[in-house]
């Protein structure tokens, strides 16, 4: 005589797995080990690296962000003053690097607004050549946060340039 025995197995989901439970605006964020769904505009890594500067052309050390382990959001600085990822494309050998990067599109308009956008690399006289991985923006009191990925190939960098909006700021 033959029995099978079965034992059913039960799968349970970790919190926040695929961001599933967290409410809009919000996004598991791992601290210290733990993940929570919190709020980017408040939970992000400052980028206040002058060399990102759409301004800067001297390329005599080039950066690349291929080798940077990008992991949550971030808030880009040019000095003292909120910046974001230029809406246009950037020529080459700017930002630092030999292939700058910008996003295609627009920045989100509404507060708390989250947006995807196509992240491009200028090489060869083309602004189109890198296609990079797709990043997320949002809109917060009066500055952005970004979730980036990490770029395909060397020497890609993101660049940053003046706020090109004039955002809400709390009241």
């Amino acid at each position: 005589m033959l029995i099978l025995c079965f034992v059913p197995h039960f799968l349970f989901e970790a919190p926040c797995t695929g961001c599933r439970c967290c409410a809009s605006g919000t996004d598991c964020i791992t601290t210290n080990g733990v993940i929570e769904c919190l709020d980017p505009c408040d939970t992000y890594t400052v980028l206040n690296d002058t060399w990102r500067s759409t301004e800067n052309t001297d390329y005599s050390y080039i950066h690349c962000d291929a080798y940077i382990s990008w992991s949550g959001w971030y808030r880009f600085y040019l000095g003292q003053t909120s910046a974001q990822i230029p809406e246009k494309c950037v020529a080459e050998n700017r930002c630092g690097t030999s292939a700058p990067m910008w996003i295609n599109g627009t920045h989100p308009v509404q507060l708390n607004e989250i947006v995807t956008r196509n992240v491009f690399g200028s090489w060869y006289g083309s602004c189109f050549y890198f296609a990079s991985n797709t990043i997320q923006i949002k809109l917060c009191y009066g500055y952005y946060v970004y979730k980036l990925q990490q770029p395909s190939v060397c020497n890609l960098a993101y660049c940053a340039d003046e706020q090109q909006h004039q955002l809400c700021s709390p009241v």
